[in-house]
């Protein structure tokens, strides 16, 4: 099995934010059939090296080390199935892109990004806040930018 850390830093990320925490059983089940999908996963016949886990309970991470071979659409397609199944099966919503998730007192907090101009009034969020960059496209990118200060974000821009 291949996990993300094995995978190369040009490898293509999708990072999939829960609009809930998952549960430790729920966690454990989730990484069993994203195990399954990532092992069986292909393009026109050519197998692909993915990887996908579950992280702080809340963030579905797939990768594609595309030197071996590239994902397809078709391919990607199966991996937004994929997604869709989580969703339904586990009553949660993981292609929201206008939810955003930051650390706050050592836990993972959720909201919508109409909300941000709100917490930052009251103090709930500042400049320095990290944020999960869910916007990475790259293993590297995810290293070293997936979290970062709200700052350093697209979001201000877009509530200012």
């Amino acid at each position: 099995m291949t996990t993300l850390s094995q995978l190369s830093p040009s490898s293509r990320i999708w990072i999939y934010q829960s609009s809930r925490e998952f549960t430790a059983a729920e966690v454990q089940q989730l990484n069993t059939l994203a195990t399954e999908f990532v092992t069986t996963w292909s393009a026109h016949g050519a197998a692909l090296k993915a990887a996908a886990e579950i992280l702080h309970n809340r963030f579905l991470v797939i990768g594609v080390d595309e030197q071996q071979a590239a994902a397809s659409g078709c391919s990607i397609d199966k991996s937004v199935a994929l997604v869709k199944k989580i969703e339904a099966d586990f009553n949660t919503d993981l292609l929201d892109r206008m939810q955003i998730a930051y650390r706050k007192d050592g836990q993972i907090k959720t909201c919508k990004l109409p909300q941000v101009s709100t917490l930052l009034e009251k103090s709930e969020l500042t400049e320095n806040t990290v944020i999960f960059n869910n916007l990475v496209t790259t293993k590297k990118d995810w290293e070293t930018n997936w979290e970062i200060a709200l700052k350093d974000s697209w979001i201000l821009q877009t509530v200012n």
